[in-house]
C-alpha cells in the first residue's frame, strides 16, 4: 500500500479531471476529482443527465487510481 502522502499528492495533480478508483473493499468509483484532504478526495459522479452527487472515499482505503484516458 502506498504512503497516504503519495495517495494525497496523487490525486491533487489529478484534480479536476475524471479517474476510476477501485477500494480494498471491491468497490469502483468513477468521477471529476473535487476536494482533497489529507483524510479523503472526493470524486464527483454523474448519476444521470443533469443530475450529479459527490462520493468521499478514505484515502486509506484506496486500491488504484486510474486517470481517464485523453482523445
Amino acid at each position: 500500500m502506498m504512503n497516504l502522502q503519495h495517495v494525497e499528492n496523487l490525486f491533487r495533480r489529478f484534480k479536476g479531471e475524471e479517474v476510476t478508483v477501485k477500494t480494498i473493499s471491491g468497490g469502483v468509483y468513477q468521477g471529476v476529482v473535487g476536494e482533497i484532504t489529507n483524510d479523503y478526495a472526493s470524486l464527483n459522479i454523474k448519476i444521470d443527465e443533469g443530475e450529479a452527487d459527490r462520493v468521499f472515499i478514505l484515502l486509506h482505503t484506496i486500491e488504484s487510481v486510474l486517470p481517464a484516458r485523453k482523445v
